[in-house]
């Protein structure tokens, strides 16, 4: 059904325009027809056809045979309608109902969520465990390297209070100047452990100088790096004895002197050291003659 009668006529339609008198629709026709009349429309090319068609819904309006069945026809019409947007409301609820199902399937289960939170947690905290440990390991070696420190002490089974006096001879006392990376225990700790093995480092920082004390397991160990270590080439180590043996430093005080500047680790320092050599050198050629 593509036409409907009683909006052709001007008059409403469904269950109302059921409802309509003959003689309600008769006054629609004509009032309707005086306006849609060829006559009155001669600019108007379709003018004919509308006032057929305005003709044939009047006549099947106002026979009864035929306007029943065009009410039917509406009332089936206005039905399936209705059935098809109460279809529509359903099928909405469902596919809503679908999405929601889909969106709990894919949310995070909450047994993984706490175990993930957990997990994080953890981790958090062993960041933390780690940073207070390492702060309290500067502050105990700020605390055992300060200014005119002589005696070095370390932990072990052995003494009162859990530390010992340490062989002045077999500790190093290594320093460096404050650019670059710098050196920490455990670099320090690697580079001398290839002489010999490392009982203990206690590392002191200041703002423009590093220093360290290094305690070797012998003085064998101190002697072999102390002429042999370098650490970085932009950035040297010095290193000396603690405590230099009577048996290594056995001249004046002015050999003394070049012997421990000959100490002096690096490439930085390698010219200079070559320097004093050479007026050792010489010097004890004169004395011979």
């Amino acid at each position: 059904m593509d036409v409907d009668h009683y909006n052709v006529l001007g008059l409403p339609s469904g269950e109302e325009g059921a409802n309509l008198t003959q003689k309600e629709i008769t006054k629609a026709y004509r009032e309707k027809a005086r306006d849609l009349h060829p006559d009155k429309r001669k600019d108007d090319p379709n003018a004919h056809e509308n006032f057929i068609k305005l003709k044939s819904s009047y006549e099947i309006l106002v026979d009864e045979k035929a306007r029943k069945l065009f009410d039917d026809l509406l009332r089936v019409k206005r039905e399936q309608q209705r059935r098809f947007a109460q279809q529509d409301s359903k099928r909405r609820k469902m596919m809503s109902d679908l999405e929601d199902r889909e969106r709990a399937s894919f949310a995070a289960d909450p047994a993984m969520k706490a175990k993930e939170e957990e997990e994080r947690i953890a981790r958090k905290l062993k960041e933390e465990i780690a940073r207070i440990r390492a702060m309290q390991a500067n502050k105990g070696a700020s605390m055992g390297t300060g200014s005119g420190q002589e005696k070095v002490g370390r932990e072990g089974n052995r003494g009162v209070g859990g530390h010992v006096g340490v062989d002045k001879e077999r500790v190093l006392k290594v320093s460096w100047e404050k650019i670059g990376e710098g050196y920490t225990a455990e670099k320090l700790r690697e580079l001398f452990s290839r002489f010999g093995e490392v009982e203990d480092i206690v590392v002191n920082s200041s703002k423009k100088k590093g220093s360290a004390l290094v305690v070797m397991a012998t003085k064998h160990a101190v002697d072999s790096a102390t002429g042999s270590v370098s650490g970085n080439l932009d950035n040297p180590l010095l290193v000396v004895p603690l405590k230099p043996s009577v048996a290594e430093f056995p001249a004046p005080k002015k050999e003394e002197q070049s012997d421990r500047l000959s100490n002096l680790v690096g490439a930085g320092y390698q010219a200079f050291e070559d320097a004093v050599l050479n007026k050792l050198t010489k010097a004890a050629e004169k004395q011979q003659k």
